[in-house]
């Protein structure tokens, strides 16, 4: 594979010295750019969109060509598993996926296979090794999963949901059968991640959407468990390269010290967590990813560099933090103040390195 001509991001996520905070955008690649509802009207459909890897390769290098990014972001969804399972994953105009058959009892868990990247989702691995290819070490490529408890909440739910009354209650109810569930989702997150390391990503990320629904206990038993379960499993080094790994639980700013606990590399925050805060209670356990609210880009620019200076104040200097949202881009943000807010991080931050 071709030398990585900047290392900015997996340095910052080690801890290591850099020269300026490395910046990437959850959904970078996604609804908000013009070029990207253009390629999606091409491949038919959202799911064709992210079977074909020559197109999830050309949106993932979309927004490289727009912004001075420092990571670019496998294009593909976190649905991917459910979907190798059989469940028959769909979407709908305005309303977002949805499954065609639910798993609710003992014996829907029980026909639930373990997921074989390999042979039932090597269109994700193709899509891996075309863009890391076609980055030409121009940046670090990111792979990622959905986490065990996020999955669960579509299969169970049957796509998304407000209450999560489902899912909830098979977790009271029947504990056994969801701790069945999770771990089949565990078993196959965790072969899934270190087949995209195989097929060439540099970093993986779990995001844990749903996770911040759980009682404190709950979150615990049967979403951290599982993350922690998967980051035991994973690759670490490829390539003579350290491999991290990014923990990211919307809504867990209770959590942190759990969550560092687990062994990974970074946690991501979401923008209702103070980071500097999160910094002075993490230590050097862990780096920081985050977390500036996706809404700021609706102001205008010169706002958008405001809150970006609180952040980086708010962190501090030294290395350790990658900026990015507290959660993906809005398809309604404008791609000149995307921009803006890139280079407001480009431009400030080298500040807080020397």
């Amino acid at each position: 594979m071709t030398e990585l001509k900047n290392d900015r991001f997996l340095r910052a996520l080690l801890r290591q010295p850099v020269d300026r905070t490395p910046i990437w955008m959850m959904r970078q690649a996604g609804r908000y750019l013009p070029e990207y509802r253009a390629s999606r009207a091409d491949a038919g459909s959202f799911l064709d969109l992210c079977k074909n890897a020559d197109l999830a390769c050309e949106v993932t290098l979309q927004p490289l060509e727009r912004y001075p990014l420092d990571a670019a972001i496998l294009f593909s969804d976190i649905l991917t598993i459910p979907d190798a399972m059989n469940l028959g994953l769909y979407f709908e105009t305005g309303e977002g996926p949805k499954f065609k058959k639910v798993v609710r009892t003992e014996q829907d868990v029980a026909e639930l296979p373990i997921v074989d990247t390999a042979s039932d989702l090597s269109y994700v691995t193709n899509a891996v090794s075309t863009i890391r290819r076609e980055l030409n070490g121009r940046v670090p490529l990111i792979g990622f999963s959905g986490s065990p408890w996020t999955l669960a909440t579509y299969m169970v739910e049957g796509g998304s949901s407000k209450d999560f009354r489902h899912v909830k209650a098979m977790m009271y109810n029947q504990p056994e059968t969801m701790h069945e569930m999770l771990n089949k989702l565990a078993l196959s997150v965790t072969d899934y991640l270190n087949a995209q390391i195989k097929a060439g990503a540099q970093a993986v990320q779990i995001f844990d959407t749903w996770g911040g629904v759980l009682s404190h206990n709950a979150y615990q038993e049967f979403s951290l468990r599982y993350m922690k379960q998967i980051v035991e499993g994973l690759m670490r080094e490829h390539e003579g390269r350290k491999v991290p790994v990014i923990l990211f639980t919307k809504g867990a700013g209770q959590w942190l010290e759990l969550m560092a606990d687990t062994g990974c590399d970074a946690l991501g925050l979401d923008w209702t967590t103070d980071i500097g805060n999160a910094r002075r209670r993490v230590g050097d356990m862990v780096s920081l990813q985050g977390n500036m609210d996706p809404s700021v880009l609706y102001a205008k620019p010169e706002r958008i560099r405001e809150e970006v200076k609180t952040i980086l104040d708010s962190y501090g200097s030294g290395t350790g933090h990658v900026f990015n949202l507290g959660h993906g881009i809005h398809q309604f943000v404008d791609p000149d103040h995307a921009k803006a807010f890139i280079e407001a991080v480009v431009e400030l931050s080298p500040a807080y390195h020397k």
